[in-house]
């Protein structure tokens, strides 16, 4: 049902900003990001979406520019469309948004507020009619939690934007007002691995003819997936590989109800208009893993896809699968695995020796820095005030502590007091229940066939490795699935 804007004002007024938020946190564009709020996608050569205004779906395509410059806490984005359709028609839009960024350490959010500063746009038709934008009034605001592995946001906008129209009538020319009110949400996240930013705009047009209703949902996925690939000669050193797939989709749907239809055009006044926009895959074959000892073991392409990505980075020809999994390998991997910034630090003065944060932990290792990172974003905890553990045993609770903690996900466990369905619930540790509930409800571990979850084992490298596995497929597909398919087929 659409509920017409007017009385939408004042709930909504407080609630404002969508798709901008990838952009605000001035992120590579690497990051998934639908372009402006029109419902549009692109890929490397062309851009496309549907106009309305005319009072019929019409399809325009060309070139979309973005240019961001931030300083000091203040993004400003530009966009440029040059576009035109099948039939003759142009359209050019120049618009600038300006958003004010506010960053809570604390708290580890950030939240934008986003204006807009300048706005060109005209419609220029083949019947000699056009559509020019009289007045763009626009507000959107966000909130994005900065988590170790993920950036989760969302987001919603309120927006108007005044038209005029010109067209002849004989040899006069007359003018006519055409109101737009927009609504809309987006929500997105993005990792290492993959980015995902889901828009949903409601589109409230008035014309003198009446007044239409569209809805416009897109999505921009962007992934990183690896894939095993076989070499098949008998004769060769080694019998396969992984390559990275780095690859970018598109997908917009438009739904329109506009009841008074243009008396040019005989199609239904109900309907649905589809786009879709993929760029071209790009690929990267990693090093080829040559353990002597994982030939026969299960865990073989869990191990191999580690260490081809450099989770692993083993110089021995053994990698010990069933040895234990120690506390400092396993927080390393971890933090590798999502690409966790290590901590930059000021140069240090001559002659001078950094000092570990803990006893058993050596400044001068070349991961180092990693743990370092990990203790500071709060993945990992230490024994003591003085030991880190670094060469303890990895517990399966222990590691599923640092994986929840990196995703952020350990407040999505019931309040306390619950109980977990696995029979041995009462042998997990207290401070790890949450993180084994949210890890076993996001399939990273799995109960044993007598339904015990065995939350003190301790993880060997072998199944260490099958965890990390997926970790990182959560990471590439799952979230994409939430954040894309469910959002759009399933909301």
């Amino acid at each position: 049902m659409n509920i017409p804007f007017k009385h939408q004002m004042k709930r909504l007024s407080i609630l404002i900003a969508p798709i901008l938020l990838v952009i605000t946190l001035a992120v590579p564009t690497a990051f998934a990001k639908v372009p402006d709020f029109n419902g549009g996608i692109l890929d490397e050569y062309m851009y496309e979406e549907v106009f309305f205004l005319a009072g019929y779906p019409l399809k325009f395509t060309g070139k979309a520019t973005l240019t961001e410059k931030e300083s000091k806490n203040q993004l400003t984005s530009t966009y440029k469309f040059t576009l035109t359709s099948e039939h003759g028609d142009k359209l050019t839009r120049n618009v600038v948004y300006v958003s004010d960024l506010k960053n809570y350490e604390t708290k580890g959010q950030t939240t934008s507020n986003t204006v807009v500063k300048s706005y060109t746009e005209k419609i220029a038709m083949a019947d000699k009619s056009t559509y020019t934008l009289d007045d763009y009034q626009f507000s959107q605001s966000s909130v994005i939690d900065n988590r170790p592995a993920t950036d989760y946001y969302s987001g919603n906008v309120i927006a108007r934007k005044i038209y005029l129209k010109s067209f002849k009538v004989g040899k006069t020319t007359l003018n006519d007002k055409i109101t737009v009110y927009m609504t809309g949400r987006d929500v997105g996240y993005k990792n290492f691995w993959g980015s995902t930013d889901t828009q949903f705009v409601d589109y409230e047009i008035e014309t003198p003819e009446g007044t239409a209703f569209v809805t416009s949902k897109v999505s921009d996925s962007k992934s990183r997936v690896l894939e095993y690939e076989p070499h098949t000669p008998t004769l060769s050193s080694f019998v396969g590989g992984h390559a990275v797939i780095s690859s970018s989709n598109m997908v917009s749907e438009y739904t329109y109800n506009i009841p008074f239809r243009n008396l040019h055009d005989s199609g239904p006044t109900i309907g649905n208009f589809y786009l879709n926009k993929e760029k071209t895959p790009k690929i990267e074959r990693l090093i080829v893993p040559k353990f002597r000892d994982i030939a026969n073991h299960w865990s073989r392409p869990n191990i191999e896809k580690l260490y081809s990505i450099g989770i692993f980075d083993e110089s021995s020809n053994f990698f010990s699968p069933d040895a234990a999994m120690k506390k400092d390998q396993f927080t390393i991997s971890v933090a590798k695995a999502v690409d966790l910034r290590v901590l930059e630090e000021k140069p240090a003065k001559k002659n001078t020796v950094k000092k570990a944060l803990f006893e058993d932990l050596d400044p001068k290792d070349p991961n180092y820095g990693y743990i370092e990172s990990a203790l500071n974003k709060g993945i990992v905890s230490p024994v003591n005030a003085k030991k880190f553990g670094a060469k303890d045993s990895i517990t399966r609770a222990q590691a599923a502590i640092i994986i929840v903690r990196s995703l952020g996900l350990e407040g999505r466990a019931p309040s306390p007091g619950y109980k977990t369905h696995f029979i041995d619930d009462n042998k997990i540790p207290k401070e790890a229940k949450d993180s084994i509930y949210v890890a076993s409800q996001l399939g990273l571990i799995e109960p044993d066939k007598k339904n015990r979850i065995n939350a003190n084992e301790v993880l060997t490298r072998g199944k260490a490795s099958q965890l990390l596995v997926r970790y990182l497929n959560f990471l590439e597909s799952d979230l994409k699935q939430n954040y894309r398919d469910d959002m759009l087929y399933f909301n």
